[in-house]
């Protein structure tokens, strides 16, 4: 089913709220969103581009999530993240939501997760990212190919694959603008699996292919490793 305007420019609200959260300072993170964004002017403000704190600030993205091996709209394609293009629509991607809207529960109730994710996250809120070069939709959304085990490459999935294709916005316990990203196929709920970058390849300068691996909680305080905190930007980049 595809959302109405109405129905994305909510969830794009309720992700940026999300991240607001996650900050000690008010106001602060949800300001610098609009400081720079990443998507061809055919996909838009509604487009929504993915990048890592390990390698990007939401005034410089810098790298952001984009279809890999030349953006062809199939199943199995690797998704990664290519340097920030406004010209390039392999970048583009839309947020999608249940039926009733964009918690972990909405999706609960069309069947696509768990009734064991939705007691753990219920809550919380939950995307789909739906690939639409030059702003047109797929079908086939960021995924996986199973059900999440440890470093299995992010993929392009149909967007109807239960479980796989949704992924939860996690807060962190620590002041941060950042915030992981779970797929709800997780079975691990005391270390989920999430959006990873690759450590031995941060450096390379080349299209990285995501993974997932599960959350590395650090020391008491249960801080995450940057690799493993993310930030959301939306629309065109300038």
């Amino acid at each position: 089913m595809t959302p109405s305007p109405t129905q994305v420019l909510s969830i794009k609200r309720k992700v940026l709220a999300a991240a607001a959260t996650l900050t000690m300072v008010g106001g602060v993170s949800a300001a610098a969103t609009g400081a720079a964004s990443a998507a061809t002017p055919a996909c838009g403000e509604p487009c929504i581009s993915v990048f890592s704190s390990e390698l990007g600030t939401y005034a410089d993205p810098n790298f952001v999530e984009a279809v890999l091996g030349g953006g062809a709209a199939k199943v199995g394609q690797p998704v990664g993240l290519k340097r920030a293009s406004r010209t390039d629509p392999s970048q583009d991607f839309l947020p999608g939501g249940a039926t009733g809207g964009s918690k972990v529960s909405d999706f609960y109730a069309d069947g696509m997760v768990s009734a064991e994710v939705n007691r753990h996250y219920g809550h919380l809120d939950a995307v789909q990212q739906k690939y639409a070069p030059f702003g047109i939709e797929s079908g086939l959304c960021v995924g996986l190919a199973r059900v999440a085990y440890q470093n299995e490459g992010l993929t392009l999935q149909p967007c109807d694959v239960p479980a796989t294709t949704v992924w939860i916005v996690h807060p962190v316990p620590a002041a941060t603008p950042y915030f992981a990203i779970v797929n709800a196929s997780t079975t691990d709920f005391r270390r989920p699996s999430a959006m990873h970058l690759p450590r031995n390849e941060v450096a390379s300068g080349k299209p990285l292919q995501m993974q997932v691996r599960r959350l590395q909680f650090r020391t008491g305080e249960r801080t995450l490793p940057a690799r493993q905190l993310w930030g959301a930007v939306f629309g065109t980049l300038r």
